[in-house]
């Protein structure tokens, strides 16, 4: 009896074994036929016309603290000159007042800088928000177009074959339908 448990055990086993075996045999097969496209969803993004314009805009709207953190830095470069080569004659009354204001200096270039980069953020953010339906538009005609069976979004990828990557077909599908908006 025991015999004839452990035989029908085996038997099933076995069956199991041959149908699991059976179904990777075909997905591979399945997989070998399929066209399978890899996309970096930022890049496709941010290489884009809009994009470009949008660098500009911000460019252009930030110029004036940009040119004063310039400006800053080189005021900072010059009393970090003054103090090299005036340091052996100067009081210690002089040296504070300098170094106090190389520190006021560096506190407004900081400023400036985080103000700048909290206002690329949120604008960085609401490019990417309003170009959501975009991208996912230009991914559908790519894969439409290409006959993709499969798009896999770079980040989540260890490796893939450059050929794989449609990055630029997206770029430019998002820079033909944004011409298309335009006119």
């Amino acid at each position: 009896m025991v015999l004839l448990y452990w035989r029908k055990t085996v038997n099933t086993t076995k069956k199991a074994i041959a149908f699991i075996g059976l179904m990777l045999v075909t997905s591979v097969a399945m997989a070998q036929d399929s066209k399978i496209g890899i996309v970096n969803l930022e890049q496709a993004l941010f290489n884009s016309a809009a994009a470009k314009g949008v660098q500009e805009e911000i460019r252009a709207e930030f110029a004036n603290d940009e040119q004063r953190a310039i400006s800053l830095q080189e005021d900072l470069v010059g009393l970090q000159e003054k103090f090299q080569q005036d340091e052996a004659i100067m009081s210690e009354s002089e040296v504070r007042q300098l170094n106090a204001d190389a520190q006021e200096k560096q506190l407004q270039i900081q400023l400036i800088s985080e103000r700048l980069q909290k206002a690329l953020q949120e604008k960085n953010q609401q490019f990417v928000e309003g170009m959501r339906q975009t991208l996912s538009d230009a991914i559908s005609d790519v894969v439409a177009e290409g006959g993709y069976d499969l798009v896999l979004n770079a980040a989540s990828v260890a490796y893939a074959a450059p050929v794989l990557d449609i990055t630029p077909k997206v770029t430019a599908k998002i820079n033909e339908i944004g011409q298309r908006a335009g006119q």
